[in-house]
């Protein structure tokens, strides 16, 4: 009689639940630069993620720019326009929180992806920290060692700063390794890294290997040595984008690049947000998505972004 009477009463909560459940009807997502193909896999993801959830659903994706004032009125019109949930990718970790604030006590759930946000409610993101490891460690081992090298470093957000810290921590157990540059920002952009390199291949008359932050940068730190007919250089980065995976397959000093998932990254946070609504806090509220390093070694067997 009682085992009776406790199933009924569990079925009868789980469909009281599920009738109540909040549902997701709006969400606003910011981000870095939709310039970026990273930036795009990651709206796409939170795109689908969200209308797998209620087909019904509005988006609405906005492109910072880098631009803090920018996606300060980004959030003021989510709020605005009546969104339940943001995912932003935070130009900046510290100074965000006062539109994270605004957002909450507007009833909304904030998530941050990519990056680390101040205040939100949770956030997914890549272990960077580790990424940067890997991808230096390559350097290390490439070199034998020893080497001049250049940490080609970019917009200054959680994720690039923890690229370099783990990029840093490795040279640094390498007292062979010299670092010639580690504070140039390329913006995150092909053209960035384009230029940035230009710069340091006129400077340095012997570079042996470059950490570029992410898959764009690289490409452009390629392009410019070819340019300007320097040869020998390894290349690393960080995202194991499509065009990295040609590049690695093709005639270019890129050797490696940490991998990342915006697709799947997105969907969790989607996931993560839709569950905070209704009252299901994660574990941890950080949750980290492990790197795997990709070279021209395993490139064949690397599965890309989970979008593809």
């Amino acid at each position: 009689m009682f085992k009776g009477l406790l199933c009924a009463g569990v079925a009868l909560a789980i469909s009281t639940n599920v009738a109540g459940a909040a549902e997701l009807k709006k969400i606003g997502i910011t981000l870095g630069s939709l310039g970026n193909p990273f930036f795009v896999a990651l709206a796409n993801g939170a795109k689908a993620k969200a209308q797998e959830t209620n087909p019904k659903v509005e988006v609405i994706t906005a492109s910072a720019d880098y631009d803090l004032n920018k996606q300060f009125t980004q959030i003021d019109n989510f709020i605005a326009a009546g969104v339940n949930m943001i995912l932003v990718n935070a130009t900046d970790a510290k100074a965000i929180l006062p539109a994270v604030k605004r957002a909450q006590a507007a009833g909304i759930v904030v998530v941050a992806v990519d990056v680390a946000a101040a205040g939100v409610d949770a956030t997914v993101q890549t272990n960077n920290v580790q990424a940067g490891q890997i991808a230096c460690q390559y350097i290390v081992d490439k070199l034998g060692g020893k080497g001049d090298v250049i940490i080609q470093n970019g917009p200054q957000v959680s994720a690039v700063i923890d690229r370099v810290k783990g990029c840093k921590d490795v040279f640094a157990k390498a007292p062979g390794i010299k670092v010639l540059s580690d504070d140039q920002d390329a913006k995150g952009s092909r053209e960035g890294g384009l230029n940035v390199m230009q710069g340091h291949l006129t400077r340095f008359p012997k570079i042996d290997a470059v950490f570029a932050i992410n898959d764009p940068q690289a490409i452009g730190t390629d392009l410019a040595a070819k340019q300007l007919n320097r040869t020998g250089i390894v290349i690393t980065a960080v995202d194991g984008a499509p065009d990295i995976e040609g590049a690695l397959k093709g005639n270019t000093m890129v050797q490696a690049s940490s991998s990342q998932d915006p697709y799947m990254m997105a969907q969790i946070a989607v996931q993560t947000g839709v569950d905070i609504m209704n009252g299901k806090k994660p574990a941890e509220p950080m949750i980290l998505m492990e790197s795997k390093l990709i070279t021209r070694d395993n490139v064949g067997e690397y599965k890309g972004w989970s979008s593809r």
